[in-house]
């Protein structure tokens, strides 16, 4: 068997280089974290997850060891012995390779921005499970989160969306409630299994987003280069430096990219100016109380939560249904 691939998401580079540009010139300047994900970005962010001090990937992988037995039951009671899982943002795909044997999926639909890493990702994944049928979709689901039938296939019935790595947490609240909303209705009455990040000490927050290694830096520097490539801008990254701190108010880590002096960013048809220790926005990333997500499912559809956590109370994962 052979991986099935659908490119839903058709790049229209004027239009994503009208996105940069707008972002480029709104104030403050924003782009959207999408601008991270060329192939480069995709593995330097494989790489930031096996850092000392990102702890969410570890936890959540320690969550799903400790608790994996009581997880799928509570799926297969949901949603029968074989399920169907669709992952969105699923890169690499590492993570739900490493509950296939504990949830027995029959179905496995990735999805992720970048098609080619993707396809890569799933061809290398194949040979370990040649019975289970792979679907990779290359789709930008922060635009809309749905799939056409022959992405699911023609037995899918109620399915798992499963979300891990605290993604929800890329997206402003009144973004994820619609993101849950649409996993809701994709699943067709089924689940979502889903990472959520919680609050906690500052330090350890920051640490986990600006790292001693610089690996973290390296991935949001990347972004100009991408950017330089999308709009034909002319970035020069060592006039740029990465900054990333914890928002209290907000409950959120903000990283941005800072002018080391002043510079002028040209493109086709427009610039930007930025004076020395002016920021442009390129990530939130929002933390969560299990009470407040509680709400925020509730807010979305659904009826049933249950967590599982770390001893330490750093991390939930969420079987929402």
């Amino acid at each position: 068997m052979s991986p099935l691939f659908l490119e839903l998401h058709r790049i229209d580079p004027g239009a994503l280089a009208r996105e940069a540009a707008l972002g480029l010139l709104a104030q403050p300047a924003a782009v959207s974290p999408k601008f991270f994900y060329d192939a480069l970005g995709s593995r330097l962010f494989e790489a930031i997850t096996a850092l000392d001090e990102y702890y969410p990937t570890r936890t959540e992988a320690a969550i799903f060891e400790r608790h994996g037995a009581a997880i799928a039951a509570a799926v297969h009671a949901r949603l029968g012995p074989r399920p169907v899982i669709i992952e969105p943002g699923a890169g690499s795909c590492r993570k739900a390779a490493s509950l296939f044997g504990v949830l027995r999926p029959r179905r496995f639909v990735a999805l992720d921005i970048s098609v080619d890493y993707l396809r890569e990702a799933l061809r290398a994944l194949q040979p370990a499970h040649p019975a289970l049928a792979l679907v990779g979709v290359g789709l930008d689901f922060s635009a809309r989160l749905a799939l056409p039938p022959e992405a699911l296939g023609p037995d899918a019935g109620p399915s798992l969306v499963f979300y891990p790595g605290s993604s929800i947490g890329n997206f402003a609240p009144e973004q994820a409630l619609r993101l849950l909303r649409e996993a809701r209705a994709l699943s067709q009455g089924g689940a979502l299994l889903i990472g959520v990040d919680r609050v906690k000490a500052i330090p350890v927050l920051e640490a986990a987003y600006d790292d001693a290694l610089g690996v973290t830096a390296a991935f949001n520097l990347n972004l100009l280069r991408h950017l330089n490539r999308v709009l034909d801008s002319n970035f020069r990254l060592d006039d740029w430096r990465h900054v990333a701190f914890y928002d209290a108010a907000a409950s959120r880590i903000e990283m941005h990219l800072e002018a080391r002096l002043a510079t002028t960013v040209h493109w086709p048809g427009g610039e930007r100016r930025f004076a020395a220790g002016e920021r442009l926005l390129t990530e939130h990333s929002y933390k969560w109380t299990p009470e407040a997500f509680d709400a925020l499912l509730h807010d979305a559809g659904y009826r049933s939560c249950q967590h599982w956590s770390d001893d330490a109370g750093w991390f939930s994962v969420v079987l929402a249904a």
